[in-house]
């Protein structure tokens, strides 16, 4: 049915909004628009979440039993560690907070707002009370405001739970509250009420709990941290007794040997690794102009096969011009010529009666826009008219009618623009007709250009007929228009197809038109195109089938982007689609990675997507899946990394007892080791830049994970040989009758050495230089660090007596170079065996 149709636009030319100077004042007043919320962790509870980890509380039974002891130096040493450790950690939360925060404020719905007689987009949170909202189909009302000018229909089913939308009108049924949704109609509204004090503002209260949704990684690390934890507690127990009974050593002395081994076995940088990178990825992601809504999006990122995209706007520059004009067979190039012939008059003229006089879509701007061109002072230009009641594009009808009063009450103009062939329809024009539009149409198509229909008719009457075909209409022309590619965009394809990524266009277009774009863009493996049309006619099998066959869906409708999402999810495939508008919001959310247009996308379509495309630029998207890739691939790294470094200090802990040496790596000596391990997985990996080849491979299997047998055992094998090599070194500096805190020192030594090693060898790719240290200078910070740690243990008397370390001699010097060079030969010999090229899709 018919819905009357808003007059939204001469309000908004009639009216100046507040001055900036104003709703600055009254911003500072009244505070941001935001909701009552969870807020900041405090540092307070940062710092009790820290404290409440199973490595924290071991070194606090350490220092307690230091304590017993009667070694005050071991234990402060031990007390101040962890203060110093609750510090890093404070820090690296910080950072992560203040990346996901500045997500947040960039993720808040955004509104239209006037202000100083102008039209601007601004934050939702910037709303103020006296704010003119202008709003459209789609968005999200950012606070509670009263109807001044138009009619909407809105969704209230936050507030209400009704499903159905309710139509409002100005005045005292027009109060529209904030985060409800306009499904129809464009308007102007006046906010009265900002957060907290908006109807919905009461309701916030029960969201001050909500926490950030946990990905799919961060639950298989849990998983796994928790299996390693009962593992190393059974074991540090087991070890506890042996220390005791069969090597004799003391209680308290056992005691701390088995608290050095689990402390030694308990991974927990994984935990800070993913929370990290997830947020610092999703972080480093919107400097791509790609906001990440759902965490899980980052880590999918890397595997997305396929991505299905609009071409309006992401694949082109969403800068629509009228390039021509087409009546009875004569064309008329609209961007060359000075005078506007008569004989286009009419098709002009009604063509823009067909368009809302404020449009939100480009290509009714560019209709607007060429009719003030051109008509402007002929008498075809008609902004005293507004219409009555209109018809909007259904599934049925490929066209929309706008219907003006005409002289009598009873007679009405009606001017119609859509689909040529469904505006042919509309007209009843005869076969042979309907086969020259066609040929028409085809041509102008192949030139790039998108084609409408436009007709006009007239209607008399009381009663509105149900539907457009009641009306009797006269073909008038055809109208084309441009919209150029975006030059970005084809070294983008080039580079998805380097990477195994399939790219697939969706548009409403004619095939002609989307075939032309792209060959233009360089989308063009497969020459055949799927229409709407075709999509409804095969059952699911013979789509999927016909998808495996094309780059190219024309004449799709939004509802039938859905289908395509779920057919193209067949098979192991990870789906990302790119969507903006309301009737987008199911596909969105069906894909695997939903993208929303940040610029001329709806709310409804952003809040269903999991990443918004700041610019709407296909570039962004690539870019988006590199950092993906990047992020995932250096958690794999860092993942690997921390296996590998666990395994000498297990070690360490472990074989002096059994083979009845003195002990070499107690709490003291593990906690030192922390504050290199702990920087090195969560910073160093980190900002480790992607490697060269990881454009140039296939996606990631969808099962893949970090945490998979193969990269935790290249861990574990890279540590073996450390671990080996140092606790040889130890034997043969014992069984030569050299002093125990020497043989000690050259160990500790080596395995901080190893650490930094370890660092090296787990970076990406081969070394070269792409990959040396100056692109990452974490790495160079890093080593600084190592010599640093080194020389104040050795160093410093005090630090030196509670590491129960000494001043190495010439003799320990040679040892502990001796243990670096065969810890970097046997990496060396590792990364040269084991190196993968393709480091992202064999990481399963």
């Amino acid at each position: 049915m018919p819905s009357p149709s808003p007059r939204a636009a001469t309000a908004t030319t009639a009216r100046r909004g507040l001055s900036r100077d104003e709703a600055a004042r009254r911003l500072a007043a009244q505070g941001p628009n935001l909701l009552p919320g969870g807020g900041r962790k405090s540092l307070w509870r940062i710092a009790l979440g820290v404290l409440a980890e199973p490595m924290f509380l071991m070194l606090l039974v350490a220092g307690g039993i230091y304590l017993a002891l009667g070694d005050r130096a071991e234990a402060m040493f031990l007390l101040a560690s962890v203060l110093f450790v609750i510090g890093i950690t404070l820090a690296q939360q910080r950072k992560t907070q203040r990346a996901l925060e500045a997500l947040r404020g960039l993720s808040a719905p955004r509104a239209l707002v006037i202000r100083d007689g102008v039209e601007q987009r601004v934050a939702g949170l910037d709303v103020v009370v006296g704010d003119l909202l202008v709003l459209h189909e789609g968005d999200r009302i950012a606070a509670d405001a009263r109807l001044l000018d138009g009619q909407l229909d809105v969704d209230e089913s936050l507030l209400t739970g009704e499903p159905v939308p309710v139509s409002k009108l100005p005045g005292e049924a027009g109060t529209l509250s904030a985060s409800t949704v306009v499904t129809r109609g464009v308007g102007v509204a006046e906010v009265f009420a900002t957060g907290a004090s908006t109807a919905v503002g009461a309701i916030g209260q029960s969201l001050a709990g909500t926490r950030e949704a946990v990905s799919g990684l961060q639950r298989a690390s849990r998983r796994l941290i928790r299996l390693l934890t009962v593992s190393g507690l059974a074991l540090a127990v087991a070890y506890f007794l042996l220390a005791w009974r069969w090597d004799g050593r003391g209680l308290l002395e056992s005691v701390l040997a088995g608290v050095a081994l689990s402390m030694a076995i308990l991974p927990e940088e994984i935990p800070v690794i993913l929370t990290v990178f997830l947020a610092l990825g999703a972080w480093r992601i919107a400097r791509q102009k790609v906001l990440t809504r759902r965490m899980d999006a980052v880590e999918t990122l890397g595997a997305i096969s396929v991505l299905a995209v609009d071409k309006t706007g992401t694949l082109t520059q969403n800068r629509m011009r009228v390039a021509e004009l087409a009546v009875d067979g004569e064309h008329f190039a609209a961007m060359e010529a000075p005078v506007l012939p008569e004989h286009f008059h009419a098709l002009l003229e009604f063509a823009v009666l067909a368009t809302p006089a404020d449009p939100f879509d480009p290509m009714e701007k560019a209709i607007q826009d060429t009719g003030q061109r051109w008509l402007r002072g002929t008498g075809h230009l008609h902004a005293e008219l507004q219409p009555e009641t209109e018809y909007g594009l259904s599934p049925d009808i490929l066209a929309m009618t706008r219907v003006y009063p005409h002289g009598t009450p009873d007679c009405h103009l009606l001017a119609t623009k859509g689909a040529p062939e469904a505006v042919a329809d509309l007209c009843h024009l005869s076969e042979s007709a309907r086969a020259a539009i066609h040929l028409q149409v085809q041509a102008m198509a192949e030139r790039g250009l998108r084609v409408l229909g436009v007709a006009r008719g007239t209607w008399q009457g009381g009663a509105w007929p149900a539907s457009q075909n009641d009306f009797a209409f006269t073909f008038l022309g055809l109208v084309g228009l441009i919209d150029p590619p975006r030059p970005e965009v084809p070294a983008a394809l080039a580079e998805c197809r380097a990477a195994g990524v399939r790219v697939i266009m969706l548009t409403g277009d004619h095939p002609a038109t989307a075939q032309a774009i792209a060959r233009m863009v360089g989308l063009g493996e497969h020459p055949q195109v799927l229409t709407g049309a075709e999509i409804d006619a095969l059952d699911d099998h013979a789509l999927r089938t016909r998808l495996d066959t094309v780059d190219v869906c024309a004449r799709v409708q939004p509802m039938q982007k859905l289908r395509l999402v779920q057919q193209l999810r067949h098979g192991d495939r990870v789906v990302a689609m790119t969507g903006d508008g309301v009737n987008d919001a199911p596909a969105l959310k069906a894909a695997d990675v939903g993208i929303a247009m940040g610029e001329r996308g709806t709310d409804v379509a952003r809040e269903a997507a999991a990443l918004v495309l700041l610019d709407d630029s296909f570039a962004s998207i690539v870019a988006a899946i590199r950092q993906g890739r990047r992020i995932y691939a250096n958690i794999t790294l860092a993942t690997r990394f921390v296996f590998a470094v666990h395994v000498p200090v297990i070690a360490l802990a472990l074989v002096p007892t059994l083979a009845h040496w003195p002990l070499l790596m107690m709490p003291v000596n593990i906690m030192l080791l922390e504050l290199l391990i702990d920087p090195a997985c969560s910073v160093v990996f980190e900002a480790e830049p992607a490697s060269d080849e990881i454009m140039r491979q296939p996606p990631r299997a969808p099962g893949a994970s970090p945490f998979a047998w193969r990269n935790l055992a290249r861990g574990v094998l890279q540590g073996a040989g450390v671990a080996s090599v140092l606790l040889a070194g130890y034997g043969l500096l014992l069984a030569h009758g050299g002093d125990v805190a020497r043989a000690r020192t050259a160990v500790f030594a080596a395995l901080v050495g190893g650490v930094f090693a370890l660092t090296l060898a787990n970076r990406q790719g081969m070394p070269g230089a792409a990959h040396n240290p100056a692109h990452n200078p974490w790495v160079g910070r890093m080593l600084v660090a190592v010599l640093v740690m080194l020389t104040a243990v050795i160093a410093v008397p005090f630090l030196r007596r509670v590491m129960g370390l000494a001043v190495p001699d010439g003799r320990t010097v040679l040892a502990i170079a001796a243990m670096l060079v065969a810890s970097s030969a046997w990496l060396a010999v590792m990364r040269r065996w084991r190196h993968d090229p393709a480091l992202v899709r064999r990481t399963v």
